[in-house]
């Protein structure tokens, strides 16, 4: 049975525009973001023909809330406040050039093994730490869905919008080496990836 998980970044905020370093603080969209989303959903860029039964996930903060709200309305839905992003303390909504400003910015620069701790915020490691805990939890969750639609032949189907350092943590642990860092998995705002399980483990992706 092959079930799928589609993973969403949440829309244009001001912390994007502004190019900030920001992750912990709850910004709403901006109107551009929601006409954004509103066009990726007039030209079918989303999954909209779900079955009844799909679940809906966010990590709780309001940009993912109102980027599920555009596309598909006021669905139920949980949240999993371990798929938040990443906190970067202190440093949040500075810019790049601030960043240089601060005393720890050369410790940051020459730090090769994610160890460094964001001034009063996440480090690398505890983050992705927290990714997988919240990203186990959804497993759980959908290979619940999926062990529910057994007899019945059904896609289990789950949606979740949260972020894209979360949405990068989650694909470079299921599919080490396809891109060449972190990085380069993170998807624009308001796009992602569609997950493919067989057996409850990710087996391939396709980009939204």
């Amino acid at each position: 049975m092959i079930s799928r998980i589609h993973f969403i970044r949440h829309g244009i905020t001001e912390g994007i525009l502004n190019r900030w370093y920001y992750g912990a603080t709850d910004m709403p969209l901006v109107q551009e973001a929601i006409d954004e989303v509103l066009g990726f959903k007039s030209d079918n860029i989303y999954p909209l023909d779900l079955a009844d039964d799909t679940d809906f996930y966010t990590s709780g903060m309001t940009r993912a809330e109102q980027t599920l709200d555009v596309i598909y309305g006021d669905v139920p839905r949980k949240a999993i406040p371990n798929l938040a992003e990443m906190s970067f303390g202190r440093w949040e909504c500075k810019t790049f050039s601030q960043l240089e400003q601060e005393p720890e910015f050369d410790e940051w620069m020459s730090c090769t093994d994610n160890s460094f701790v964001f001034p009063e915020g996440d480090s690398i490691l505890s983050f992705y730490e927290r990714v997988e805990k919240g990203f186990d939890e959804l497993l759980g969750l959908h290979r619940l869905k999926e062990l529910s639609h057994r007899h019945s032949g059904k896609d289990a189907t789950s949606v979740i919008v949260c972020h894209g350092g979360v949405i990068s943590a989650c694909m470079e642990r299921f599919f080490p080496g396809d891109r060449e860092n972190f990085w380069q998995w993170i998807p624009a705002p308001g796009r992602g990836f569609t997950l493919y399980l067989e057996d409850g483990e990710p087996v391939r992706y396709e980009e939204i």
